[in-house]
């Protein structure tokens, strides 16, 4: 007697989208100020590439226009730098020759 069971279809699992970076390439940001070290305002850095997650954050290269080394930090240490508050240069030259 030939037995017949049913077929079981293994559930395939709920994809999962892949988390998206908050920062591109070229941003200026500024790294978080922590428990030993408080951030500075000069430390303004800039996303030069994103990389893959390390545990649950997201990584980036980010680089300083006073460093020769780029740097390799994680999404949540990083904040957005507001350039026209933080006196960018194009404010400079705003308020150095006027609006045109």
């Amino acid at each position: 007697m030939i037995s017949t069971s049913p077929i079981r279809r293994t559930a395939r699992p709920a994809r999962q989208e892949a988390p998206a970076h908050l920062f591109t390439i070229g941003q200026a940001v500024r790294l978080k100020g922590g428990f030993l070290r408080p951030a500075l305002p000069t430390d303004i850095y800039h996303i030069t590439g994103t990389l893959p997650a390390r545990g649950d954050s997201l990584q980036y290269r980010i680089r300083s226009d006073g460093e020769r080394h780029e740097r390799v930090t994680t999404q949540d240490s990083l904040e957005p730098v507001d350039m026209s508050q933080s006196g960018g240069s194009s404010n400079l030259i705003e308020r150095t020759f006027g609006h045109g």
